[in-house]
């Protein structure tokens, strides 16, 4: 493991605490302060501003002839949250605005991702539309688009994902915008749509209304949901939607949101992207990774209390199933990358894992979880409709998603981004391309591209960290992926150290600066005891840590969590 940061701050420095807001926000690349601290509403956002005005004139005509004519159009969503959030607002819209639409969510196991030759047919056979537009998904789908022309539906696509060299040709209108996520991008094609019919007045009163307070409220709510779950940077218009969506949630009126809330039992929490992240997300994923994810879509659509109350009880139950199907999945891989290990005794540089028995909605699960256990790519794969279903991570600057395109000739289909991807393959071409992607890794993965590399914006003296620099680094808020927590790195010296927790799995170190004077510090790290046993009073420590503000019962106390820890001797 090695430890870096981008500056140090020395003991005699004198040193402000906007001084070092600016460090940080120059460590993150932003250029316009003022933007970034004070982004623009997103209800300000236009296709114009992603060169996309074209497109959506070509889009609102076919919109306004298949209204007139009464035809029917289809909002085929993915099955994740970012999908789930994405169409229920462009369903909703179009339904607000008097069109005849239905939503439609893939089922994970039987139709997969995205567009299918099997899904455009249900959809036909259910729907007859005219219309498809794709939330979350279609950039990739050349084949399955060129089908749906040859049955004489047209197809809009909105994505954010990685487009491909031979991106699809048939589609009527192509909304790529990688800046945002899939909700993003649905949230602002339905905002212009709604802009769009309001100013031709064929928008009623009482929809008008309700979609003009959507747009500042509920629907960004669910646009921050779906960004800070497909792990969207924060910068940009996608840190407009999560900066105004997360103040959205303390007046949201949607009854499936507020159920999912007080389900989870964060009902007197502030919401921030932790509480999305862990606890909102996982619930709405849960439903289409084990499940139909058409259920989490009727949770967030409905109108009805009693409705919502009971789908959100049926949505924790299936994430807490969930939960436990991770945790022994991820025993049975850790078990087979320690018999790699056993008998290479060098880990590979890519860890590639099968098990026909997993369960395919938790296959990306298994390899986030060992990818962060052994610090390197990770497929985890499963066996699926006389498939073989790959989930891949990442690590480091290593992109997985175009390293599986170099063998996509391989592959039924393969999407995604730089740090995920998802594929599937003939059973029968399985070992070949395992083995092949085994021997592609060796040559570009080195032991220098797998190193862990803890990256921390300062190394700071303990004596000039204090109560009043975490309050007023908090507006660089939200954080998360693009604009990380500021990490700070202290040289410290242990006073007491103290188990926490249940199982007493937890620790608490109280620490002072090992050099100068400073007040003490309370450091806790989670599920740390067994690593961290090692820790004395009175040794040095070298911490990697993020300030954290404790508010509990009107209350504010300053500590560190923990990220990693270095035994020093100075």
């Amino acid at each position: 493991m090695k430890i870096e940061w981008k500056k140090e701050i020395k003991d005699t420095e004198n040193i402000s605490n906007s001084e070092i807001v600016h460090i940080l926000l120059k460590n993150r690349g932003v250029k316009d302060e003022k933007s970034f601290l004070h982004p623009p509403h997103p209800s300000l956002l236009t296709f114009t501003d992603f060169k996309l005005k074209a497109e959506f004139a070509k889009a609102v005509e076919l919109l306004g002839e298949i209204r007139e004519r009464k035809q029917m159009i289809v909002v085929y969503t993915d099955y994740d949250a970012d999908g789930i959030t994405g169409g229920t607002i462009v369903w909703e819209t179009l339904n607000l605005l008097g069109f005849h639409v239905m939503p439609y969510v893939p089922h994970r196991k039987h139709e997969g991702y995205g567009f299918s030759i099997k899904g455009i047919d249900n959809v036909i056979k259910e729907f007859n539309p005219a219309l498809i537009i794709s939330v979350d998904h279609g950039i990739s789908a050349r084949k399955q688009i060129a089908y749906a022309d040859s049955r004489g539906v047209k197809i809009i696509v909105t994505d954010h994902h990685l487009k491909p060299e031979d991106p699809p040709d048939k589609t009527y209108a192509t909304f790529h915008i990688p800046e945002l996520s899939g909700s993003g991008v649905g949230y602002l094609f339905a905002k212009e749509i709604f802009e769009y019919f309001k100013k031709n007045n064929s928008v009623g009163t009482g929809r008008d209304l309700s979609l003009h307070n959507n747009f500042k409220s509920d629907y960004l709510t669910l646009a921050s949901i779906g960004t800070i779950a497909d792990l969207v940077p924060l910068v940009g218009p996608s840190r407009s939607i999560v900066y105004y969506g997360l103040a959205a949630f303390a007046k949201v009126k949607r009854t499936g949101i507020r159920h999912i809330i007080k389900q989870a039992g964060i009902e007197e929490k502030i919401i921030t992207p932790y509480e999305i992240g862990f606890v909102i997300a996982p619930r709405i994923n849960a439903v289409g990774r084990l499940e139909h994810a058409i259920d989490a879509l009727r949770l967030l659509c409905t109108t009805s209390d009693e409705k919502a109350k009971a789908l959100a009880s049926r949505i924790g139950s299936t994430n807490k199933k969930r939960q436990d199907l991770v945790v022994v999945a991820v025993k049975e891989a850790v078990e087979q990358v320690e018999k790699k290990l056993a008998g290479n005794k060098k880990l590979p540089p890519l860890l590639i894992l099968c098990n026909p028995d997993w369960n395919e909605g938790i296959i990306g699960l298994i390899a986030s979880k060992i990818t962060e256990k052994y610090n390197r790519p990770a497929i985890a794969m499963t066996k699926s409709d006389g498939y073989w279903k790959g989930s891949a991570r990442s690590f480091n600057d290593f992109h997985i998603t175009d390293f599986l395109r170099t063998e996509s000739e391989m592959l039924h289909g393969v999407g995604g981004h730089k740090l995920a991807a998802g594929f599937s393959v003939e059973e029968k071409k399985k070992d070949l391309l395992i083995k092949k992607l085994e021997t592609k890794a060796k040559k570009i993965l080195k032991e220098k591209n797998l190193e862990r590399i803890i990256s921390a914006d300062l190394c700071i003296p303990l004596s000039k960290v204090h109560m009043s620099l975490a309050k007023d680094m908090e507006v660089l808020a939200p954080f998360g992926m693009g604009n990380p927590y500021p990490k700070f790195v202290s040289m410290v010296t242990v006073l007491e150290i103290k188990l926490f927790g249940k199982k007493y799995e937890h620790v608490k170190l109280l620490v002072k600066d090992s050099k100068t004077y400073s007040f003490p510090l309370e450091m806790i790290a989670f599920h740390k005891a067994e690593e961290y046993k090692i820790i004395e009073k009175g040794q040095t420590l070298q911490v990697v840590y993020e300030l954290d503000i404790n508010r509990w019962n009107g209350r504010e106390s300053l500590r560190g969590k923990i990220i990693t820890i270095q035994l020093r001797n100075i």
